[in-house]
């Protein structure tokens, strides 16, 4: 199998793995102490919104700090 052809299976059938909501997207990932992990998830808790909806929100406030357009979501 050509190598374009086999790497077009292999993102399908990553795709097909995948839940729904995270079809075309992207992690973004780092490694942070336990404190700022523990005070993440406790202000993402008092909020009533997930961790990831957190970090989107901070990610967008960086962004928009440095001039750019935020992404959203």
């Amino acid at each position: 199998m050509p190598v374009a052809s086999a790497e077009i299976v292999q993102s399908q059938s990553q795709a097909q793995a995948s839940p729904p909501s995270r079809i075309g997207r992207k992690a973004i990932s780092g490694y942070f102490s336990q404190e700022m992990s523990l005070a993440m998830h406790l202000c993402a808790r008092r909020r009533g919104i997930s961790l990831q909806d957190l970090m989107a929100e901070a990610f967008n406030d960086v962004l928009r700090k440095h001039g750019e357009s935020p992404i959203g979501k």
